[in-house]
């Protein structure tokens, strides 16, 4: 009775860490908390007054929002081409710079392109050898 409620308890283990390693439980941030952690980065490293950073938070709404309806749309349709996905992302991240520039000076668009945005991108984990 002990040991099969041993190999039990063990297959039990197993399987709910097989489905968590499956990528279980991840969702997306909702474009309000991805827009706090920008604003909290720029706030941190530039210290901009407040109108500038309600400038900010709004080309970040609007960047992000219009980013998840994008992705969703192509998603939607049966699209799964990720270098027409890829491109969609990046011409709408040459609009939020350009918007940008408007608001930061020329030194503060280059510490937001060389160090924070990429430090905003979602880091994934190292994959398994042989995929």
């Amino acid at each position: 009775m002990k040991k099969q409620l041993l190999v039990l308890a063990l297959t039990a283990i197993a399987f709910i860490g097989t489905a968590t390693a499956q990528g279980g439980g991840f969702q997306r941030r909702t474009v309000e908390e991805r827009v706090k952690a920008v604003h909290e980065k720029l706030d941190s490293a530039f210290k901009p007054e407040a109108k500038k950073m309600k400038m900010i938070d709004d080309i970040f709404t609007d960047y992000y929002t219009t980013s998840d309806k994008t992705r969703d749309e192509m998603m939607a349709g049966g699209n799964t081409d990720r270098d027409a996905m890829r491109a969609k992302m990046q011409e709408l991240a040459a609009a939020r710079d350009e918007k940008l520039k408007t608001v930061l000076s020329e030194d503060q668009m280059k510490v937001w392109k060389d160090t924070i945005e990429p430090s905003m991108r979602p880091q994934r984990g190292p994959r398994p050898q042989g995929q």
